[in-house]
């Protein structure tokens, strides 16, 4: 039985407006999907048989945005929320694979839906004559199937970006890619050079949180390697070594379904382990090793995302997760707070999060031994996080203020004590304290002057 599409009312009195004016009007592509799966469209676009100066004159409305108009497309602006309307049209020749040189106007619905990209976003739908469905997108959505309008291969050729949406939606919303349009998407995977990285990026943000990511990854690497080629060593590189089942490549995308959907753990377990191809030696028994792969890991993962256009946050999160994601201070206090030092509080519990889905994306050998470490360790974060040790110069009681109270004011000799009652302090061996720690300097530091 088909989910009930319910419109909101702005969107309604527009298509009523253009109605009334004697044009055809209806909501039309991905929120139409989205209203057949049940959920609740973040936006809603509108198509209509209208020129754009004809909406602009049916509409009339001081609230519209004509920056579209080239494309047939006009925003009209109700409550604070923007909806697109454009006319129904045929695009002209795409020689670029992302652009079509002329687009023509046209007034017939069908036509408009038979360029979109797949079947289930070339769907339209009004109140008066229901669902437009010429291609099969509702039972495409029912059966949980992606598949393009017509020839795939055209379609990918019209806009190269095409294919990374088809990885996209199928990752997101776990419907399989049909299998004419899954074997033009490895077919015309070259096309996607041609497209710029900050639309390559943007589609890779949300296949990289899907629920079925770990399924792309697998099936796809080659069409992944287009833009990330340093995945292509990976593959089908065996590790020899006991705490490893899998080939390097299986092993990162086990990893990245072990991890939460969030977009800086998946890519930073998608990219943990890319530099261990050029780290690999083999020993005297025939066990791989891969010593010093985590900062060759990092500096990959730097170069990888400055290239995809990454924001410097994210670039600077995802390089300290790599480096760190190896080591193994002891389950002791004082070794926390050190690693606190490092990772600050904030960076802690992804860390441990990538270490757990690490050790689940290896073989059996010592992993209950793995799991149970990256355990001990987030307790004591806790623990130390409750108990307000220092960890950091700025989590330290003692400021520079209070050492100039007592007379020290020398710059470096202020930084040199904080720096020494810190490492106490991490130690164990100073309470974080203000009183005493201010007892401790007067103590060990200003004898000669008392």
């Amino acid at each position: 039985m088909r989910t009930e599409i319910i419109i909101p009312e702005n969107v309604n009195r527009i298509i009523r407006e253009l109605n009334t004016a004697g044009y055809k009007a209806c909501a039309v592509g991905g929120c139409i999907r989205d209203s057949l799966m049940g959920k609740v469209p973040s936006d809603w676009d509108i198509c209509t048989s209208a020129l754009p100066e004809e909406t602009l004159r049916v509409l009339n409305k001081p609230n519209i945005i004509e920056n579209g108009l080239k494309h047939g497309t006009v925003t009209v602006r109700y409550d604070n929320v923007n909806y697109e309307i454009t006319t129904f049209r045929t695009d002209g020749a795409y020689s670029d694979n992302r652009h079509p040189e002329s687009v023509t106007f046209v007034t017939d619905l069908k036509e408009d839906l038979s360029r979109r990209d797949f079947t289930i976003n070339a769907l339209a739908y009004d109140p008066t004559d229901g669902l437009t469905d010429c291609f099969g997108g509702e039972q495409d959505i029912k059966n949980g199937i992606i598949r393009c309008v017509g020839d795939p291969d055209r379609r990918f050729n019209e806009d190269g970006l095409r294919i990374m949406r088809a990885l996209r939606f199928s990752s997101v919303l776990g419907f399989a890619i049909e299998e004419k349009t899954a074997a033009s998407v490895r077919k015309n995977a070259g096309l996607l050079r041609n497209i710029s990285a900050e639309r390559i990026t943007s589609e890779f943000k949300k296949l990289i949180v899907g629920r079925d990511a770990e399924r792309i990854l697998t099936d796809y690497p080659d069409v992944l390697s287009v833009f990330i080629p340093e995945i292509k060593p990976m593959i089908g590189l065996e590790q020899k070594n006991p705490h490893h089942c899998y080939d390097v490549w299986t092993h990162t995308v086990k990893a990245v379904g072990f991890i939460q959907p969030e977009p800086l753990l998946r890519l930073t377990a998608l990219l943990h382990d890319i530099g261990k191809p050029y780290c690999f030696t083999v020993d005297d028994s025939g066990v791989g090793h891969f010593k010093g792969h985590p900062e060759v890991s990092e500096k990959m993962s730097n170069d990888i995302l400055r290239r995809m256009k990454y924001d410097n946050n994210t670039i600077d999160s995802v390089k300290m997760l790599v480096r760190l994601h190896d080591k193994r201070p002891p389950a002791e206090p004082k070794y926390v707070r050190r690693f606190l030092s490092e990772t600050g509080p904030d960076m802690f519990l992804p860390l441990m999060a990538l270490k757990r889905a690490d050790a689940l994306a290896q073989s059996s050998f010592k992993r209950e031994e793995k799991l149970l470490y990256t355990e001990k360790l987030t307790e004591l974060y806790y623990s130390e996080l409750k108990a307000k040790t220092a960890y950091s110069p700025k989590t330290l009681e003692l400021k520079g203020g209070d050492l100039i109270s007592l007379g020290i004011t020398e710059g470096k000799r202020i930084g040199s004590i904080l720096k020494a009652v810190l490492e106490k302090v991490m130690d164990g061996d100073l309470e974080n304290n203000k009183e005493s720690l201010i007892g401790y300097v007067r103590s060990e530091y200003l004898k000669e002057t008392e």
